[in-house]
């Protein structure tokens, strides 16, 4: 990318979030539109339709654009380590805007399917693939049973902080994912 066209991407990001961004004068995802970002970023929709192909995918866009660095998926650590920590960094963003924002974006693909392709294309699929492959590692590494479906495994995870996101049935922090965690490792089932 040019600089000028490097500067009117990251603007359009950042106008994006400003104007999801509860602090201010902030709109739901489905009220945004992409006149306003253009409008806010200093660009034109033309500029805005180059690089993306809905309000959906600048949202997602801008919503990954610091996500995926602040919830790692670590190699350099053991496997169950890494999903540890995994976990708890992704509760702990849930709780703030990003929560809400994530939030808007699962209702708004509920109803529109051009949304939920965008946000399963460029969101879920590369993020739960990353996790699978922690846990297919967890399993060599002898951590985690080895004859689990590790998608399954990742779904069984990754729930309950969705559903915590969601409904706000309970707290998202590091405790709530450690809690999430253990209860996963240890299983349902009753001592024998």
């Amino acid at each position: 990318m040019a600089v000028r066209s490097e500067q009117s991407h990251k603007a359009i990001l950042e106008a994006t979030m400003a104007l999801l961004d509860e602090s201010g004068p902030a709109l739901t995802v489905q009220k945004l539109s992409i006149e306003r970002i253009a409008r806010e970023a200093g660009v034109s929709k033309t500029t805005i339709y180059r690089w993306w192909p809905s309000k959906a995918a600048v949202v997602i866009d801008t919503f990954l654009e610091n996500h995926v660095a602040r919830t790692p998926v670590r190699e350099d650590v053991p496997a169950i380590d890494a999903l540890r920590e995994h976990l708890a960094s992704l509760a702990a963003i849930y709780a703030g805007p990003e929560g809400r924002l994530i939030s808007q974006l699962v209702a708004e693909a509920q109803y529109d399917e051009a949304t939920m392709t965008e946000f399963k294309e460029r969101f879920w699929i590369p993020r739960s693939r990353a996790v699978t492959v922690l846990i297919r590692r967890a399993m060599e590494e002898g951590t985690i049973r080895s004859d689990l479906d590790p998608m399954l495994a990742t779904e069984l995870l990754y729930s309950p902080v969705y559903f915590r996101l969601l409904f706000q049935s309970g707290p998202l922090d590091a405790d709530a994912a450690n809690a999430i965690m253990q209860l996963a490792l240890e299983g349902l089932a009753g001592q024998r």
